[in-house]
């Protein structure tokens, strides 16, 4: 006897089954099983924290322009696209998608042809390249970065700021550059007891983690945005669920910039002051 298919009632109305497949959310023959199922509510999670932020940057401009930087294959942006622009979005929002490896550009600009994602464009560009890119517009309203690796994330924060985004949504992952400076100053930083704190290798890498997002949330802090710091539960099952959300809010900045300057000279990272200015 065949089995009955199961249901897709957990898909909302309008939602790209196209897509789904291809994000490997639903089976090939369109059908939700108990992992997929899973994969949706993760997407779901997500999408949940940004779409009152697309839609309060709506109420200021009908037309909202999203750059994700760090794209890789686009899920986050194509996500977006399906649950809000497609059908909420003015007629020239846009969805920029920033991706240094020419080949997963090809590949995300196919798939929205494919998929009539018309206000989706994919640029193979660097972030610097991308601050003064004419293909980009002027006004950037919110910046994304998923798990964009290591100093990715500080560089998307970079072009946010240079951008004067309103809104920018970070899922951080790989720090490795603070990590490696401590590691560089142990010895010396082993002459106080606060060196105990990463006296072990597995200590470093995870304080090293730990302290480059308290250094991202003041430089942000610094530029006068509030920042909510959260997790992401269970998102790719990846142990890097933090999830940074800053809104511009014109807030006092001398506290947090002196705070920040303050714990790059306590353990030692002056070196890094550009990286988080």
């Amino acid at each position: 006897m065949k089995a009955k298919p199961e249901k897709t009632h957990d898909i909302r109305p309008g939602q790209s089954v196209e897509l789904l497949k291809e994000l490997h959310i639903l089976t090939r023959d369109g059908q939700l099983n108990q992992d997929s199922r899973r994969k949706l509510k993760q997407v779901y999670h997500l999408y949940n924290f940004i779409e009152p932020l697309l839609a309060e940057a709506q109420q200021a401009h009908p037309d909202v322009h999203l750059v994700d930087h760090g794209a890789g294959k686009s899920y986050l942006g194509f996500i977006l696209y399906d649950l809000f622009f497609k059908e909420r979005g003015g007629p020239d929002s846009c969805v920029w998608g920033i991706e240094t490896r020419d080949e997963l550009v090809a590949r995300s600009r196919e798939l929205a042809g494919r998929l009539g994602f018309a206000g989706m464009k994919f640029l193979n560009l660097s972030v610097a390249d991308s601050i003064v890119s004419p293909e980009l517009p002027e006004r950037v309203d919110v910046v994304t970065a998923l798990h964009a690796c290591n100093t990715a994330t500080d560089d998307a924060i970079r072009f946010a700021l240079a951008k004067k985004a309103k809104y920018i949504v970070l899922v951080p992952c790989c720090q490795a550059e603070v990590a490696a400076t401590l590691r560089k100053h142990k010895a010396t930083a082993l002459a106080d007891a606060l060196g105990e704190v990463w006296r072990h290798p597995i200590h470093t890498r995870e304080f090293g983690s730990h302290l480059t997002n308290v250094l991202r949330c003041l430089r942000l802090q610094a530029h006068g945005y509030d920042v909510t710091v959260t997790e992401l539960t269970g998102w790719e099952h990846s142990l890097k669920n933090e999830l940074i959300v800053a809104v511009d809010k014109g807030l006092p900045t001398r506290k947090p910039a002196e705070r920040l300057a303050a714990l790059l000279a306590t353990f030692g990272l002056e070196e890094l002051g550009e990286r988080f200015a």
